[in-house]
């Protein structure tokens, strides 16, 4: 049987009432094998086809089960006890890629993938079905949520938040895609996708539920940013401001995409250097 039929198969008992109390050696074998192959890249929680992002929703399924059949128990980690279902990955094995993380509070959830050449700054945290590609930067107070698919060669500026989507198993988690550079204090949540070699501007927020004017093609697009665009928060006139409790007119969010300008794309590459 391959990783994944024996994954199904474990999904599809549990579904049907398994517990932890009832799980065997065998099953956590299984388990133990899924989140090797997660942190090895083998297995992504959602990949790109026909330029669509989807799910692969065994993968989700068997991050839910590496919850839903493990006890919460005691870990080390350094001096501290911590108490949770998993420990945190080994991270001896980034070196030899030229992967670096700085002390204290680097922390990289069992399952996650950390690609070569990258750089984790602390305080971070990258959780369980994350995938960091080749040569990102995850800045100081960043977090990369579960599930999330980080692009090669990707900036995520400080206090950034990638939201992650683990349920439901069939929807697509947040994707920012290669060569993106997100600005200091951004917000990806709720399956975004950042086209690739777009530049966000800080404290942007991206969600489904805000409007992207791409002033490129002329349009309002919701769920993604297209690729090559240098996007900003702006407010505009909100239906609501027509209510007696607003004097003066009420504002919502939303996201303005324009050109990346040359001038913008010279300001991303001289940060990279500062990473040499």
């Amino acid at each position: 049987m391959t990783l994944q039929s024996d994954v199904r198969d474990l999904w599809h008992r549990y579904q049907n009432g398994l517990s932890a109390e009832d799980t065997t050696e065998d099953d956590y074998a299984v388990l133990g094998e899924f989140l090797d192959a997660l942190e090895a890249g083998e297995v992504r929680a959602a990949e790109k086809s026909g330029g669509e992002w989807t799910a692969n929703d065994w993968v989700k399924e068997g991050i839910l089960l590496n919850f839903g059949l493990r006890d919460i128990a005691a870990h080390e980690y350094g001096d501290v006890t911590y108490h949770d279902v998993l420990p945190l990955r080994r991270t001896d094995d980034l070196p030899g890629r030229g992967t670096r993380n700085t002390p204290d509070g680097t922390v990289v959830r069992r399952g996650a993938y950390v690609g070569s050449d990258a750089i984790m700054m602390s305080p971070s945290f990258v959780n369980i079905g994350a995938h960091v590609g080749d040569g990102t930067l995850v800045d100081s107070c960043d977090t990369v949520g579960s599930c999330a698919q980080i692009g090669e060669n990707v900036k995520l500026g400080a206090n950034t938040l990638v939201g992650g989507v683990l349920e439901p198993v069939e929807d697509a988690p947040v994707v920012v895609e290669d060569g993106v550079s997100l600005g200091a204090g951004c917000r990806v949540t709720s399956g975004f996708v950042v086209g690739e070699d777009s530049v966000v501007g800080e404290n942007t927020l991206l969600t489904p539920r805000i409007p992207v004017y791409d002033l490129v093609e002329e349009e309002i697009v919701y769920g993604h940013l297209p690729p090559e665009r240098r996007a900003f928060i702006r407010y505009v006139e909100s239906s609501v401001g027509d209510h007696e409790l607003f004097e003066g007119g009420a504002y919502k969010p939303a996201v303005v995409a324009t050109h990346v300008e040359e001038d913008t794309l010279e300001a991303t590459q001289r940060e990279e250097a500062l990473r040499e």
